[in-house]
């Protein structure tokens, strides 16, 4: 049984033990850890003495809003898909009660042998959050967040990480790339979109897969959770894979009727643009975290999104610039 009158260090958890003994009526249990997280929510798994668990969301208020996981997970479930249950909320306190969806994440899990179950599982489930689409349920992903998330990349990759202030030439190619993606972007079809829907916010569950990390869900480019799913930031697949892959997925949007382009080549471009800028954003928030918040491991994968972005930026020539730019930043 958890004894009650510890006072722990962390003021917070104290708190959080306080209110799961209040859920629970008293039901015994040990609480761990769970999992880390790159913003300044954290994750507990509480086991019962009757064997059943649930993990915990503690979302410290003034620095996260549990609102919009309650809000999207009620949207994920009536779209089909496995999201947690919120089974208790203190709103005001940050903290939430879930059901819990296991520990076997779609990272660790994956191999060559079932990638191609495990990532039709997820493209069904990414079909059915689409097609659940209905209008002022999400905010937009309109330009204004697009550049916001952008600037990151010269704010804290290029300036913080590297070191390096951007010429005026180098500021003005880098605009005239933003632009470019921003117009991309803009002008896909729009859906729900979850905007972390990679492999480690993914479940090896019943019913496949369990969906995590979704609060900050916006309605935006149809495109953009694909591309997610596909180039990931910690974990990469052949080319000729994720070309299958995207045309598979392309062909079900198309029989759902969802607002794809017609051409597979156009839904290529669109995909490739919308990586490029999700791998600028990532490049900057994985400085930030490092520099601003003390968490280092999450800078051992920039590498990677310098690869997605190279590879991307030398193919199309309306964006040589950037590849010109990552050559001299990196130089």
């Amino acid at each position: 049984m958890l004894e009650f009158s510890i006072i722990h260090a962390d003021d917070r958890r104290s708190r959080l033990e306080r209110w799961l003994h209040e859920v629970l009526r008293g039901a015994g249990f040990v609480l761990t850890p769970a999992s880390e997280d790159a913003s300044f929510r954290r994750y507990f798994r509480a086991t019962l003495d009757d064997g059943r668990s649930f993990v915990i969301m503690d979302a410290p208020p003034g620095k996260e809003d549990c609102q919009p996981f309650v809000h999207v997970a009620r949207l994920l479930q009536g779209a089909g898909v496995h999201a947690p249950e919120v089974h208790a909320a203190d709103l005001a306190a940050g903290f939430l009660l879930l059901s819990d969806l296991g520990t076997r994440t779609y990272l660790a899990e994956l191999d060559a042998g079932n990638a191609d179950a495990l990532m039709r599982d997820a493209t069904e489930a990414l079909l059915r959050w689409q097609l659940a689409t209905r209008a002022n349920e999400l905010p937009p992903y309109d330009e204004a967040l697009l550049r916001r998330e952008m600037n990151l990349f010269p704010e804290w990759y290029v300036g913080r990480h590297r070191g390096k202030g951007l010429t005026s030439v180098q500021a003005q190619a880098l605009e005239q790339v933003f632009a470019t993606l921003v117009k991309s972007a803009l002008a896909q079809a729009t859906v729900y979109v979850h905007r972390d829907y990679m492999p480690r916010n993914l479940m090896l569950t019943e019913p496949n897969p369990g969906v995590l990390d979704f609060q900050d869900a916006v309605i935006g480019p149809i495109s953009y959770d694909m591309v997610s799913l596909m180039r990931d930031a910690f974990l990469s697949w052949e080319e000729e894979r994720v070309l299958d892959w995207s045309v598979r997925y392309w062909e079900r949007a198309r029989a759902a009727r969802l607002p794809v382009p017609g051409e597979f080549a156009e839904f290529w471009r669109a995909f490739e643009w919308m990586g490029l800028q999700r791998h600028l954003k990532v490049l900057g928030i994985f400085a930030r975290i490092n520099y601003r918040d003390g968490k280092p491991k999450y800078l051992e994968d920039t590498p990677r999104f310098l690869r997605y972005a190279r590879s991307v930026a030398e193919r199309y020539r309306e964006l040589a610039p950037l590849a010109r730019l990552l050559e001299e930043i990196e130089a």
